[in-house]
């Protein structure tokens, strides 16, 4: 099959396979939101802090990745300092605006020093910048006006605060999310970041849908608290960076280099011996994996939207290969015996915290 789609600059001609992979929807929270469980995660497009990126190669991975049912995709203005929602606004150009989900932040600000300093980096022209937490009322209708011009959209489907602020009352920050939902400039709003009892104070002022944060094999402190609250309060958990940012693929290396400006070099887990740590799991469950004729990374995808609270998992992927392998998880069916299986491989592993 092949497509030829227009983006204002000459044709972009792409050769794909119809859609062979069911992907699921779920509804986020109590609302009438519906995202794909497997949502495009659009951190690296935007090549901040992941070693630069290709545009072309990004648009076409956002394709790739409707073409293969995948609806939600999850951006945030600091991701290139705005180009990650740029990029997604050009591949928006050839895909109907009702088709897809755009999940979008709010309160991480590096062009302004007010706020919860962060912490200090490097933008993507390579000028010093400092991250700053910024949750105030006036602060988020700015930002909510600048995404919606880069997104060259008029609404945004789930608008999430990025982390928390400790200089804003809670309820400033809800009472906001009110005032942008009468307007219909966003059709929900969740957070990132937040614990139960800061969902909870939330709560008090406005209904949240969900909370993103990380969640992987290696990396499930939420299950004690934070699951059985959303649970219980029928609230969804967006679960980001489900591949541990590359290191549950099984792809990479003890000595593995990394690309200069990328993130995660010198990052614990990603040290030779807990590279090799992983792989060691993941070999225990390659079988499986090839018996259902499915990558280790899709089968990874699997089990994280498979576990108890979790809605959907978020996925990057920089090109059409990535974008469409990570859409076959959705398509994997795993029995009970096999979901603890994988479980109890999970359960055996440590990792070196030096």
């Amino acid at each position: 099959m092949e497509c030829d789609h227009g983006n204002g600059r000459g044709k972009i001609t792409r050769k794909y396979k119809a859609n062979i992979y069911k992907m699921n929807y779920r509804n986020l929270g109590e609302t009438d939101l519906k995202c794909s469980v497997i949502t495009f995660g659009a951190w690296a497009i935007g090549g901040w802090r992941w070693g630069g990126n290709d545009r072309r190669e990004s648009v076409n991975a956002i394709l790739a990745a409707y073409e293969h049912g995948i609806t939600s995709i999850d951006t945030a203005p600091a991701y290139g300092q705005g180009l990650s929602e740029e990029i997604i606004a050009e591949a928006l150009q050839q895909i109907p605006r009702d088709k897809v989900q755009i999940l979008t932040k709010y309160g991480l600000r590096w062009d302004r020093k007010e706020g919860e300093f962060w912490f200090s980096s490097t933008s993507m022209d390579g000028s010093d910048i400092d991250l700053y937490k910024l949750s105030s009322a006036k602060n988020i209708k700015e930002e909510c006006e600048n995404s919606l011009r880069r997104l060259k959209t008029d609404y945004i489907d789930l608008y999430q605060a990025h982390w928390p602020d400790s200089t804003t009352p809670v309820s400033e920050t809800m009472e906001a999310m009110i005032k942008l939902k009468e307007q219909g400039k966003i059709r929900e709003a969740g957070v990132c970041n937040y614990s139960a009892s800061q969902m909870k104070e939330a709560g008090e002022t406005f209904k949240l849908a969900s909370d993103q944060v990380p969640y992987s094999m290696i990396l499930r402190d939420i299950e004690k608290d934070l699951v059985p609250w959303c649970i219980e309060h029928k609230k969804s958990i967006i679960a980001y960076s489900p591949l541990q940012r590359g290191l549950l693929t099984g792809k990479l290396k003890p000595g593995h280099i990394f690309s200069e400006g990328d993130h995660r070099q010198g990052l614990t887990h990603f040290s030779s011996e807990n590279i090799e740590r992983v792989n060691k799991m993941l070999d225990a469950l390659r079988p499986l994996a090839n018996d259902k004729k499915v990558t280790l990374a899709q089968l990874v995808l699997r089990w994280t939207i498979e576990q108890p609270g979790i809605t959907i998992a978020l996925a990057g992927a920089r090109n059409e290969k990535q974008a469409s392998e990570n859409a076959k998880a959705s398509d994997i069916n795993l029995t009970s015996q096999e979901n603890d299986f994988i479980s109890a491989q999970v359960e055996t592993l440590e990792l070196a915290t030096s």
